[in-house]
């Protein structure tokens, strides 16, 4: 939100705004993983291929990753109502035109349109965050947001998976996917636009256009590119991410350009605040190994340990409730003690849940296998809370929409890159394996096991990253930085 004016600071409660924008938040995130269990079904009821299905969740990511770059400079344009009607209004349109749609293709263009309301509603919810929190109470506000991104993606397959049991005349069950969310989604926006109170003033800047080209293909080429590796071939994927990463390159020079003389839509001087680059780091590489159990689980339980989806879902649910519930207590414990002490030792437990599944085999017992990934769940709780407080804390006011965005974006990157690199790892392995003579099911479960251990490792970047944080955002401005002519006014800006 915009730096002209002194936000209203709030003192030992959460405001009603991102009450309602955690409310807004989970039922929109949601969305993106509540397909994963409708694929079969959406094969049989539009005749299309398991790889075609698949696009239903991953054109929803490549939209995530496309649009929020732009959200920085969106948020300094509009006021904080006319963001949240947006969001929730094409939010709304995308998923009735899911729930109506005839074919593949229509149900595509819905699940598109979904994730551009998406996109918006998690930058925003961050941004209002910063903005009107007190930093004392921003760490219990912020577990309240850590509760709404990570339960959300883990009770998608589950409430997906239990709404499929469903049967209705006439109407395919995965359309109740939508039909069900339609109402939900719909009283929340009534609620949102009853209680929200502006935050800020827009600001006026001319929309660049070829910045907006650059983001848009160069991300999500980017994490097309990563997606493909999959498919068992290596050479088109490759040149698709280094095309990506060539036009990301582009707009990073634009984006330069921009902030001499113009509005960039991506303002590159967040990266200039070490506090909050090391956070930047640490946030992509957790979420990378998030990501990555959370692809080789369900392969692991549904392709070796013949359990169905639903039941994979419940499985993996302890964790992600146990993950969502802890954020408030973990935002309490960070106001009062800081961030080293949680940070820390939630990347060790990362690191450590991760070793433990090198281990798994054909006999392993599901309350280990249950409790391993409760231990990664908590531990990302532990350190996911902090770590967005003390990146962000770390900026000035007028940069806390492009801290936010820059955050979005490389969520949607370290996705994709995670589950690129878990799946090419175990396939590149297990086809040497079966090369070598040995049986399938033996050569997949040591490709899992592999893939787990290079998750290990990227892990222990999480605990060097995690001993560099500071214990404390030593932004003493807090929120009520300045904006100097287009220069950070913050003191960490100017040091680093």
């Amino acid at each position: 939100m915009p730096a002209e004016l002194s936000p209203p600071m709030t003192k030992g409660r959460t405001p009603t705004v991102i009450r309602v924008l955690v409310l807004a938040t989970f039922v929109v995130i949601l969305n993106e993983t509540i397909m994963i269990n409708a694929i079969p079904r959406l094969m049989s009821d539009l005749r299309v291929t398991e790889v075609a299905a698949q696009w239903v969740s991953t054109a929803f990511m490549l939209t995530m990753a496309a649009i929020i770059p732009t959200t920085g400079w969106f948020l300094q344009r509009v006021t904080t109502r006319q963001a949240y009607a947006v969001a929730m209004g094409v939010f709304i349109a995308g998923t009735v035109l899911s729930a109506l749609a005839p074919t593949f293709a229509v149900l595509l263009i819905g699940r598109i349109i979904q994730a551009g309301g998406t996109a918006v509603m998690m930058p925003l919810l961050m941004t209002t965050l910063m903005t009107v929190v007190a930093e004392q109470d921003r760490g219990r506000v912020m577990g309240n947001v850590t509760l709404a991104i990570s339960v959300a993606p883990a009770m998608g397959p589950v409430i997906s998976g239990l709404i499929l049991q469903i049967s209705i005349p006439a109407l395919d069950s995965w359309r109740l996917l939508f039909v069900v969310m339609l109402p939900i989604a719909g009283v929340v926006t009534w609620l949102g636009l009853r209680q929200l109170e502006n935050v800020g003033e827009p600001r006026p800047g001319v929309l660049d256009i070829p910045s907006v080209f650059l983001a848009a293909v160069g991300f999500g080429g980017l994490v097309f590119g990563l997606s493909k590796f999959h498919s068992g071939s290596y050479t088109t994927p490759a040149l698709i991410v280094a095309g990506g990463v060539a036009l990301i390159a582009a707009f990073a020079l634009r984006q330069v350009q921009l902030q001499r003389n113009g509005t960039p839509l991506l303002d590159l001087r967040v990266l200039l605040s070490g506090t909050y680059a090391k956070a930047l780091v640490l946030m992509a590489i957790a979420f990378l190994a998030m990501m990555g159990s959370m692809i080789l689980l369900p392969l692991y339980l549904q392709n070796l340990r013949h359990l169905t989806p639903l039941e994979t879902g419940l499985l993996v649910m302890p964790g992600g409730l146990a993950m969502g519930l802890l954020g408030p207590t973990v935002g309490r414990l960070f106001d009062k003690f800081g961030g080293r002490a949680l940070v820390i030792p939630g990347s060790i437990g990362i690191a450590v849940s991760l070793a433990g599944f090198t281990q798994i085999s054909m006999t392993m017992p599901y309350w280990q296998l249950l409790g391993l990934h409760i231990l990664l769940m908590v531990s990302l709780a532990a350190a996911f809370t902090p770590v967005f407080t003390l990146g962000l804390g770390a900026l000035p006011m007028h940069l806390y929409s492009h801290g936010s965005s820059m955050l979005g974006t490389l969520q949607q990157v370290a996705a994709a890159f995670g589950t690129a690199l878990v799946v090419t790892v175990m396939s590149a392995r297990s086809t040497s394996l079966i090369a070598d003579g040995t049986d399938p099911t033996t050569a997949t479960l040591e490709g899992m096991r592999l893939a787990f251990l290079v998750s290990a490792g990227l892990a222990l970047i999480v605990i060097a990253m995690a001993v560099l944080l500071p214990n404390r955002s030593d932004n003493p401005h807090g929120a009520h930085a300045p904006e100097q002519s287009g220069e950070p006014e913050s003191p960490e800006l100017v040091k680093s």
